[in-house]
């Protein structure tokens, strides 16, 4: 850590008055991990759920030091009643992300059926409040693209992935635990960028960019650092706004610049043929065939040959007014620090085993 230990910096105390805890659900993710990393540093008694899987190695080891872990899936009620026991808040973090088919089932049950378990056991113990991390996806998108906010309503479209339905659905289970008198709030970020597995996720692209891939998508998205959403669910667990949801979105560019801003972090080639819609079909029948093959997860699905082409702009001023101490990191801020830590440890993904900081 920077300037000061974890040991000096977790005696700070509590700022959520009376917390005698705060549960987190995907801890050993990407986004979880930067979370439980702000709940330390702020002086958190933090509490977070594993399911076997090792630490993050991309955050410093002694951030982990005073976590309680707590062998647990979001599946088992009664485990999450044991890991629930004495906390005052949650951070709602644990889901699976995925383009593939062959994970559309886990996905559905993790996503929506383990957060209708976490709103039920939140409820049952009388947790004062939860933040439950949901995405832009759950928005819905249109095949004509378009500006989102957070007034947007779920529309069916060929442009919404699976994964956007379970986060939809994942959010009418918060809302329904809202309505039987859970304090709770939606953060709903767009794509994360920053430091983790580049094997897996939104950080695969930069692994992508550093292996100088020649392809760009014409599309245009939302893109967020994952320290500043993390921050964001803490300014947001601290406030007093409830019953409400809120993008968080750094800024919105086109794919070719994000990947030509990585390639410039590395010093790599810039991409320089655009896909078109004929290319992308050719190649998620490709993937999925290579995919049958080969056992390994498909680098391009059809489902994210739509999101790739999709030009979607998200609003991000909803957030800011609601947190005025609060803004976002420039893309080009996150990217440059990112490169330079894939550049120093380009595949973090292997940590110590979660067993060894109980």
């Amino acid at each position: 850590m920077d300037n000061q230990s974890t040991n000096e910096i977790i005696h700070r105390g509590s700022p959520f008055r009376g917390a005698r805890g705060i549960l987190v659900t995907g801890g050993t993710g990407f986004l979880g991990s930067y979370i439980i990393k702000q709940l330390v540093v702020k002086g958190y008694t933090v509490r977070a759920i594993h399911r076997g899987k090792k630490l993050p190695s991309w955050i410093d080891k002694e951030i982990f030091n005073p976590v309680e872990w707590v062998k647990a899936d979001v599946l088992d009620v009664v485990a999450l009643q044991d890991a629930m026991e004495g906390i005052d808040a949650i951070i709602h973090s644990a889901a699976i992300v995925s383009f593939a088919k062959k994970d559309r089932k886990k996905m559905y049950k993790v996503n929506v059926e383990g957060t209708a378990n976490v709103v039920n056991m939140a409820l049952e113990k009388n947790v004062k409040r939860m933040v439950h991390i949901s995405s832009v996806a759950a928005l819905g998108r249109l095949v004509g693209g378009g500006h989102v906010n957070e007034e947007k309503k779920w529309e069916e479209s060929k442009a919404n992935t699976h994964y956007a339905k379970t986060k939809y659905k994942a959010e009418l289970e918060v809302w329904r635990g809202i309505c039987e008198g859970l304090e709770a709030v939606i953060l709903n970020p767009s794509t994360i960028l920053g430091y983790g597995d580049w094997n897996n996720g939104s950080c695969a692209i930069f692994k992508n960019v550093h292996a100088e891939i020649k392809w760009y998508s014409p599309g245009i998205n939302g893109f967020v650092d994952v320290e500043d959403v993390a921050k964001a669910a803490l300014l947001l667990l601290e406030s007093p706004v409830s019953d409400q949801r809120f993008i968080a979105n750094g800024d919105n560019w086109p794919f070719k610049k994000l990947q030509d801003t990585i390639a410039d972090g590395f010093g790599k080639k810039h991409p320089f043929w655009p896909t078109t819609p004929l290319l992308l079909a050719f190649a998620w029948r490709l993937e999925k065939w290579r995919s049958m093959f080969t056992g390994k997860k498909p680098l391009v699905t059809k489902e994210s040959t739509r999101v790739a082409q999709s030009k979607t702009w998200f609003e991000n001023s909803k957030i800011l007014k609601a947190l005025p101490d609060f803004s976002f990191t420039p893309l080009e801020e996150t990217i440059k620090k990112a490169c330079e830590k894939y550049k120093a440890s380009p595949n973090p993904s292997e940590g110590g085993a979660v067993e060894n900081f109980l």
